[in-house]
């Protein structure tokens, strides 16, 4: 008999008004809650004092992916309707597949003109949802992406067309440290982060290290079941270059803290096989790992994470490090001391 686990437990009521639009004028003007397992305390902070809680036992990991501006918009072939196409990946026949709002209204064969007839866009099939698109240019595809895509911001924060954040958003959605293309979307427990901060926490000797994990689609899928032992996670790719894996085992053999900076990055420490894989090669995958109360974590030892979605499996996997009576203590002083939610909000370090 297959055990549960209820989606309604991971439920709580936020209000809209805690849901952070636009970022805190400077990465780091960003208030930080502090959650201690040991003492099951809580506290309230900034996060310019992050190295209060800091030691030089502390190795920090970053996702250095960088968040691709893939969000174009285009109109049907014959038609005035408007289509929004985000580009995932591309495929190895050489489509791309997309997300296409309003796919279902179109057919195999048609076209769109994408960024008013720069890219030319045909549905070549249609497959779990999405779009595998032909795209055709005339100009390099990453130029016409970096010069008139959007960036792919989450459907809770709210932009229209003429805002005036077009500009802000392809810079404050995008990590400091961001080096891989290849995400459809930020890891935001960086986006706190200046290189200042990032100097100033190097000459305390906290060491940072980066890996890669291109947050596609499947960090965010909705868990529909309610035993949400039955949810699937999608595969997203991870690279962990030779030298930073030699420095995590070797933080690991010194038994220093590896702290992992968001959800992705988690996921990738908890995907390397630390004890048995002492090879010292590069580490590169993919790795579908879902994160939920019970869990034990073999390689992370602290975690700074932004403030996610109800019934998430982000939340679910700060629930599962915290212990669910802590997380939701903590989310609620976060709701009752007016936090700033998701992608652009507040930070929580739990130690």
């Amino acid at each position: 008999m297959t055990p549960t686990l209820s989606l309604s437990d991971f439920d709580f009521h936020l209000p809209e008004k805690l849901i952070a639009q636009t970022p805190a004028k400077e990465r780091n003007d960003s208030r930080l809650m502090i959650v201690n397992r040991a003492t099951q305390s809580i506290q309230e902070d900034y996060f310019s004092n992050l190295s209060k809680y800091l030691t030089s036992k502390d190795s920090l990991v970053f996702n250095n992916t960088k968040v691709i501006p893939a969000k174009l918009i285009g109109k049907k072939k014959g038609s005035e309707k408007t289509f929004e196409t985000l580009l995932i990946r591309e495929t190895p026949e050489g489509l791309w597949e997309c997300l296409v709002k309003g796919l279902k209204k179109l057919n195999e064969g048609d076209v769109l003109f994408l960024t008013n007839g720069k890219i030319k866009a045909t549905l070549e099939e249609k497959r779990n949802g999405r779009g595998l698109l032909h795209l055709q240019t005339s100009q390099n595809l990453q130029d016409i992406l970096e010069k008139y895509g959007g960036m792919p911001l989450p459907p809770y924060i709210k932009r229209l067309p003429e805002d005036e954040y077009f500009d802000l958003d392809r810079e404050r959605y995008q990590t400091v440290f961001a080096q891989e293309t290849g995400a459809i979307a930020a890891p935001t427990a960086g986006l706190h982060f200046t290189n200042k901060q990032i100097s100033d926490l190097n000459s305390q000797g906290i060491k940072t290290l980066f890996v890669t994990l291109h947050v596609g689609p499947g960090t965010f899928q909705p868990v529909r079941e309610e035993n949400i032992l039955l949810h699937k996670m999608e595969k997203e790719q991870f690279i962990v270059q030779k030298q930073v894996w030699t420095q995590l085992l070797q933080s690991q053999k010194k038994k220093n803290n590896i702290v992992a900076i968001g959800t992705t990055a988690t996921r990738v420490l908890e995907s390397l096989d630390f004890k048995n894989n002492s090879s010292e090669e590069l580490q590169t995958g993919w790795t579908n790992l879902f994160i939920y109360p019970g869990y034990q974590f073999q390689n992370v030892d602290k975690l700074l994470t932004n403030f996610h979605l109800p019934k998430s499996t982000l939340f679910m996997l700060t629930c599962a490090f915290t212990g669910k009576k802590l997380a939701k203590q903590a989310y609620q002083k976060a709701i009752d001391k007016s936090f700033r939610f998701f992608s652009y909000g507040d930070a929580m370090l739990i130690i």
